[in-house]
């Protein structure tokens, strides 16, 4: 499936050139990571705490080069316009981009999309040192990959907490902008909670840090640092119009991710079986709901620690864990940096009265996709002709009203190309959270997209 127009610009700068010759590449155990300490000459007025946290922290700053192999056909568009002749051709790519060490032992983090692709990934220290990097793990839903270096004593950054950030508040960002290394800009955290749209990803991203500290292309996956020098999130992207817009991914959430791809190479959600929606005030007049804003539980699916803990539709969660709870993004953001087991306050709003309700969150069900699906639409499939195909539909379902038939095919999900059962489930295991889910059914020579709801 091809996805439109970009709406978000993920940052990456790529170049045609030459791999790296070996004899680029420096010893991987013995980088040399110290910087020369401020000089004693260097006034008190001048140490000012950016200078400090600059000087500490770009030692732990990389860049990252890439390098990937692309295979076109070679087309002459004067004797061959239809390209039925033409051979396949081999290109040879690298791309730019950036990362910290998140650990002294040789891991380092960066952004998904800047490996992503790579068959070749080099680390460049700030004192030149260049490093092969293995590549441990990567979750393309919070756009985060953790790398492995074969080093030693390596100079981390200090990672802080982001659950307190404030508005207003100065930020550092540090990276390689443009291939341009160890460049360091500041500003302030302009808003949190963002939501930010990608159509070339087919997701959205949500919880984003939104800065107005220059960001530019190269900066993906450098460190966004409060004023104490601690890593607060991770640099990821910006508005493709917008003019001093940057946003981060925040480190609690990214935390928790590198946690579990270090731990099992995969990240392991935490499934509470709750679609929510944001509650706005307008809705929340148009429906007579007694909160102004919260997390509105539009479906609990069956057999789900959200309905053993007594959650129902139309119950307004405000809280978890006695942080406030004012969006649909918030309440994914609570729950996607918790671990399974991991018992969560809700405070409730059900028929005007409030209640406290304790969940505890499980392992998403092997065959949580596929029960997602029978659930909205009354499908259930099989696979056939290379395919996944319409096997029973469940009489009076949303799938029958819309006509769909046994033997209908099943080619995508939420604009991502499927093959097999197991694509299947794990895309819609994905979108277990989203509001709805479109499925490409094709039928004769014809796809059509098709929107299920997710609530009841």
């Amino acid at each position: 499936m091809k996805h439109v127009r970009i709406l978000v610009v993920l940052f990456t700068i790529s170049v045609a050139c030459k791999p790296l010759a070996e004899s680029q590449t420096t010893d991987a155990r013995h980088p040399r990571q110290e910087l020369a300490p401020i000089p004693s000459s260097v006034s008190a007025a001048r140490r000012t705490p950016i200078v400090v946290v600059a000087h500490n922290v770009l030692p732990a700053v990389v860049n990252i080069q890439t390098e990937s192999t692309i295979r076109r056909r070679a087309v002459d568009p004067f004797f061959d316009p239809f390209g039925m002749f033409g051979g396949d051709r081999t290109y040879t790519s690298q791309a730019l981009g950036s990362g910290f060490v998140w650990s002294s032992d040789g891991i380092i983090v960066t952004n998904n999309h800047v490996v992503e692709g790579a068959s070749r990934i080099t680390v460049n220290f700030n004192d030149g040192t260049q490093v092969a990097a293995k590549l441990i793990g990567v979750d393309p839903d919070s756009d985060v990959a953790v790398l492995r270096v074969d080093a030693k004593n390596l100079a981390a950054a200090p990672v802080g907490t982001s659950g307190d950030l404030m508005i207003g508040e100065s930020v550092i960002a540090v990276g390689n902008p443009f291939g341009l290394s160890g460049s360091v800009t500041t500003g302030v955290v302009s808003a949190l909670g963002r939501s930010v749209p990608s159509k070339e990803e087919g997701r959205t991203f949500t919880d984003f840090i939104q800065t107005d500290a220059s960001i530019n292309p190269g900066n993906s996956g450098g460190p966004l640092l409060n004023i104490e020098g601690k890593v607060v999130g991770i640099n990821t992207a910006i508005y493709a119009n917008a003019q001093g817009i940057g946003f981060a991914i925040p480190v609690d959430r990214a935390r928790k991710v590198i946690q579990d791809l270090l731990r099992y190479g995969q990240v392991h959600s935490a499934w509470i079986g709750a679609v929510t929606a944001t509650l706005t005030p307008e809705e929340a007049k148009r429906t007579g709901a007694r909160v102004a804003r919260g997390a509105l539980v539009a479906r609990v699916f069956t057999g789900s620690p959200a309905q053993a803990a007594g959650l129902k539709a139309g119950d307004v969660i405000t809280t978890v864990s006695g942080k406030a709870v004012d969006s649909r993004e918030a309440f994914s953001t609570f729950t996607s940096t918790i671990a399974a087991g991991q018992p969560l306050q809700l405070n409730v709003v059900r028929e005007g009265s409030t209640r406290t309700v304790a969940v505890r969150p499980a392992e998403p069900p092997a065959d949580l996709g596929l029960r997602i699906l029978w659930e909205i639409a009354g499908l259930r499939v099989a696979e056939a002709r290379g395919g996944v195909v319409v096997d029973e539909v469940a009489r009076g379902s949303r799938a029958e009203n819309i006509g769909l038939t046994a033997g209908d095919a099943v080619v995508g999900v939420n604009g991502v190309e499927i093959g097999s059962i197991k694509d299947l489930n794990r895309e819609l295991t994905r979108s277990a959270e989203r509001s709805s889910v479109v499925l490409s059914v094709a039928r004769s020579r014809f796809v059509y997209n098709l929107t299920f709801p997710m609530a009841l």
